[in-house]
């Protein structure tokens, strides 16, 4: 069972948009596109409150960035249980995984979350110990009694020239070990996030601000890695308030966005899209987003 009320108008018109972007674009959507779409009647929505519909929403994909709110859950949380300690160096890391999509400060993220460091290969009991550490992330979600948490895989650092020695070692000689997320575990942690059901007030709102994004096309034009443009964001009506975080690379073109339109619609929707020509598409997801937001609930 999802975590929200499957409604089979939403689906239909979910499979309408696929076939119809799929003529357009000329692109096999149907098997490299993943849908978790969820809308909400009350301007404060309780958890679990939704209506919504998927598209393949529980195949894993690579995750690229996406997989960063996952890494900033965490923190919050292994903040609250005294797990480690607060510092301005780690809010500084946090707000640039998140703001900017900083490789370099998820690595100290990942490293702090599980007591590891990046370095050469290790062998025997050292060995064992630091994969069962790089893994308490994956033991965080899995005790969550949640279906949409499982078979999901957060262990790896992100990167821009690729893993080397122990972290290679980790993902595995045919990859097999790399992050994997799904669009629905995405968007049970947005909708737990920012519905207040997830951390206390004083975490959700440090969090709600990191993912807030200007619409705003001066400023969007100032900051070329907006993470607006070629994303979810860019399809919305401008005096839409959006809240997201983008995740690209060669092989994949992601978004995580929960907003609220001007005619007082709020939504979360997550467009997971992977194969080269689609990372390379920056039309299809602001496409998406500007059919979705037109959107009335019944």
């Amino acid at each position: 069972m999802s975590f929200y009320s499957h409604d089979p108008a939403m689906g239909s018109y979910i499979r309408k948009l696929i076939e119809k972007f799929e003529t357009e674009f000329r692109f096999d959507l149907k098997n490299n596109i993943s849908i978790t779409w969820v809308c909400y009647q009350d301007q404060n929505p309780k958890p679990l409150s939704g209506k919504g519909a998927g598209w393949i929403e529980k195949r894993l994909f690579y995750p690229a960035s996406i997989v960063k709110l996952f890494y900033a859950c965490a923190i919050e949380s292994w903040l609250l249980k005294d797990l480690i300690l607060d510092s301005s160096e780690l809010q500084r890391a946090l707000s640039e995984m998140i703001i900017n999509s900083s490789n370099d400060a998820t690595s100290y993220i990942v490293d702090l979350l599980t007591a590891t460091t990046s370095g050469p290969s290790l062998k025997g009991q050292k060995w064992m110990v630091w994969k069962k550490q790089r893994n308490c992330i994956n033991d965080w979600l899995k005790s969550f009694p949640w279906d949409e948490f499982q078979n999901l895989n957060c262990c790896q650092k992100t990167w821009s020239d690729g893993p080397f020695g122990r972290d290679k070692d980790f993902y595995g000689e045919s990859l097999q070990n790399r992050n994997a997320l799904t669009t629905l575990g995405t968007a049970r942690l947005i909708e737990s996030l920012m519905t207040g059901d997830l951390l206390p007030p004083q975490a959700t709102r440090k969090l709600k601000s990191l993912l807030f994004r200007s619409l705003d096309h001066i400023k969007r034009k100032e900051n070329p890695e907006n993470q607006v443009d070629g994303f979810l964001g860019e399809g919305l009506p401008i005096s839409s308030q959006l809240w997201s975080k983008a995740g690209l690379m060669s092989e994949v073109r992601h978004d995580a966005a929960w907003f609220l339109t001007p005619n007082g619609q709020k939504m979360l929707l997550i467009i997971f899209s992977q194969g080269e020509a689609l990372a390379k598409n920056n039309f299809l997801l602001p496409a998406f987003a500007e059919e979705f937001s037109k959107w009335k609930m019944q």
